[in-house]
């Protein structure tokens, strides 16, 4: 049985990149990932990065403009740096300008993200609930009164609803508590790219257990996970392409092996189905070079080409 028969697929955009970035290969990657199949386009949010990286509400809405089926997210959006207001506000208008393909993943981000936005980590948990309390207020109420300990704002009514109700809120959190609140809170978890295979084995039933103490079933919520990839028939080679990537981009080396996934397509598959068997409904590959070489190789590998 081929890997898409058991799972949906996603694929990154080319968006964060120790080179630079031709729009030309994101419009590739983003019309050839329509119509191969795969079911998003996913971002992730670098603002302040030493290497190249695009804003994920531009560089989503310009691969909205060049498709029609295919869903646009991102994860994460580290959410404690932002106004709700105006996070609301572009997601919506994302949503609708994508006609209802907008999936939003966000997270509490770490201290590094609230000192570079001069962000107090004091009570960051009670705002990140309060920010997402206020973001599904003002896209689903006419008028919106909230009075918090963060944010407040009287009869407020935002100027674009998104096409979802609800436009889907993932998040992309690895601490167990954390993992916890997202079982409650959100409608789809991602584990991040930077994690590594055995931090997601462990968390999948951390989450499912949690799922099933909310009420809620975890073979319909959303489990994914984010992979560094690299197939080439030179097992050397695709393990050089995301050596590269985790020395660069991420400055951990042991992320190669313990994080990221690279080899034949018949090595990159057995990994990938060992993913699926450890609880993954979804995944996100992410090619660290060679984009659109990359993606056509991955189809075949899932199954889509």
């Amino acid at each position: 049985m081929a890997l898409k028969d058991l799972i949906p697929f996603g694929m990154s955009l080319p968006h964060r990149s120790p080179d630079s970035i031709g729009m030309d290969v994101v419009r590739t990657v983003a019309m050839r990932a329509e119509a191969l199949g795969f079911r998003d386009l996913w971002v992730t949010e670098n603002t302040l990065d030493h290497v190249t990286s695009f804003d994920p509400v531009v560089v989503l809405t310009y691969a909205a403009a060049v498709t029609s089926r295919i869903g646009v997210g991102a994860s994460v959006l580290v959410l404690p740096v932002h106004d709700p207001r105006m996070v609301a506000h572009q997601w919506a208008t994302l949503d609708y300008v994508s006609n209802g393909r907008a999936l939003m993943g966000v997270g509490i981000g770490q201290p590094r993200h609230l000192q570079a936005f001069q962000i107090p980590g004091e009570g960051r948990v009670g705002r990140f609930r309060e920010q997402i309390d206020l973001i599904r207020a003002l896209w689903s109420q006419e008028t919106t009164t909230h009075h918090g300990r963060c944010y407040h704002l009287d009869n407020a009514r935002l100027g674009v609803r998104p096409v979802q109700k609800p436009l889907p809120i993932w998040m992309g959190v690895g601490h167990p508590d954390a993992i916890r609140r997202a079982a409650g809170l959100a409608d789809g978890w991602m584990g991040a790219g930077g994690s590594s295979t055995e931090d997601f084995r462990r968390a999948v039933p951390l989450l499912r257990q949690a799922l099933e103490k909310a009420g809620r079933d975890p073979s319909s919520f959303p489990i994914s996970k984010r992979i560094f990839v690299a197939v080439d028939d030179k097992p050397d080679v695709a393990r050089a392409a995301v050596l590269r990537w985790y020395s660069d981009v991420y400055h951990n080396p042991a992320g190669t092996d313990t994080s990221g996934i690279h080899g034949t397509p018949e090595q990159v598959r057995e990994q990938l189905e060992a993913m699926v068997a450890a609880g993954a409904n979804h995944l996100l590959l992410n090619p660290v070079s060679r984009y659109v070489e990359q993606l056509e190789a991955l189809a075949e590998v899932v199954g889509l080409a």
